[in-house]
Formats: structure tokens, C-alpha cells, sequence
């Protein structure tokens, strides 16, 4: 049997050939737009919270800008969203702190991030590896179902997930590796209905070969 670091090697080298565009897909010109795109991202899809920052960041753009909205204007602008109220709330209370508690700047580490409203390590990764350069794996919903039909894990739980595969993954590909399964699970590795038949890496997954 294939170790879980020499099979994940060889599924980054065959997904790396076949999306060779694979990156982040929200829009965002700083780390503050970041913030507020991710939390819209939650159970939305990229293409969804990019039609909606394109109107949001026409009106509001900062922290300063979001504490003063009226929280229904707010959530009227985000509500094609989903869950907007909660997600209204993240947005306008992780302003506030950032103004109050960290100088008017999203944080540039995991603790502090992870103090802001709505910002779990999922959210934080993706800041810290996108406007600061510290690289970490993003576990959404693709990458928990994709690195469980793989056999890289037998786990649901996000965290464990994450700290698994920091462990088998070359960390100078610990951000693409998210990317890349994300593309995978649009394209291939679908909830309901995987194109094992066609999937490039089914040689390489437990599921495929049941």
C-alpha cells in the first residue's frame, strides 16, 4: 500500500497539470475585502459573493465605512448570500474590533484572527496565506469530502484535517493543495455524483476503487 506522503505527491503533480489556474476565486484588492469576502463565502458560492463585493465595496470598503451601516442595508445587500443576518453581524462586529483592538488592521496571525466574529480557522488561513504570506490549508467542505474519498484522512472534523495534512503535504504547497482540491471537487469529485469514470486521480482513491 502507497504511503499518504508519496500518494499525496503524486495527486499534486497529476491535479497540478490539469488546473494549472488554480487560486483563489474571490475578489479582494486588500486584507480587510478578503475578510469580509470570506465570511460572505460561507455555504455561498465564489461566483455569488463576487457579484455581491462588486456592488458591497462601491459603498463600503472599510472598517470605519462598516461599524456606521445601518445593519439592514447591509443585509439587504448581502442577503443573495445566505444566512445574511448572521453574516451582517461578523462583518459589522469584526470591524469594530478590528478598529478597537487591533489599530484599524486585520490581523496578521492565527490568534487574534481567530477573535474576530465569524472567523474560524478556515477563514483565517485563508487570510494569512493570501495577504500575509504565512501559508496554512483551508478545510472547506471540497477538502474535507475529497481528502476523506482519497484515504488521505478518516476524519470529518476540520482541525484534525487540517493538522494531518500540514503533516503530509510540502508546506511550499500546503496553499495550491487547497486550490487544487477545490477545482477537483467542482469538476470531478462532486458530492452527489463523482466522475470516478473520468476522475484523473481514481488510481489514487479509496473511493473510486470500491
Amino acid at each position: 500500500m502507497m504511503k499518504r506522503d508519496d500518494k499525496v505527491l503524486k495527486i499534486i503533480e497529476i491535479l497540478e497539470k490539469e488546473f494549472p489556474d488554480a487560486k483563489i476565486r474571490l475578489n479582494h484588492t486588500n486584507p480587510f475585502e478578503l475578510l469580509v469576502a470570506t465570511i460572505l463565502s460561507a455555504q455561498c458560492t465564489d461566483e455569488r459573493v463576487n457579484i455581491v463585493t462588486n456592488e458591497l465595496f462601491k459603498k463600503y470598503r472599510t472598517p470605519e465605512d462598516f461599524v456606521q451601516v445601518d445593519p439592514n442595508e447591509l443585509e439587504r445587500l448581502i442577503y443573495s448570500t445566505g444566512y445574511y443576518k448572521a453574516k451582517a453581524r461578523h462583518i459589522i462586529g469584526s470591524s469594530k474590533m478590528i478598529l478597537e483592538k487591533f489599530n484599524g488592521n486585520v490581523p496578521d496571525n492565527m490568534e487574534d484572527l481567530l477573535q474576530l466574529p465569524g472567523v474560524g480557522r478556515k477563514t483565517a488561513n485563508v487570510i494569512l496565506s493570501h495577504s500575509f504570506s504565512k501559508p496554512g490549508i483551508v478545510v472547506d467542505t471540497h477538502v474535507i469530502r475529497i481528502t476523506n474519498r482519497l484515504g488521505l484522512v478518516n476524519t470529518k472534523d476540520p482541525v484534525k484535517i487540517e493538522f494531518s495534512l500540514m503533516d503530509i503535504v510540502p508546506k511550499d504547497k500546503w496553499v495550491l493543495f487547497t486550490h487544487l482540491l477545490i477545482s477537483h471537487g467542482r469538476n470531478y469529485c462532486t458530492s452527489r455524483k463523482p466522475k470516478c469514470e473520468s476522475c484523473p486521480i481514481s488510481a489514487y482513491c479509496d473511493f473510486a476503487r470500491k
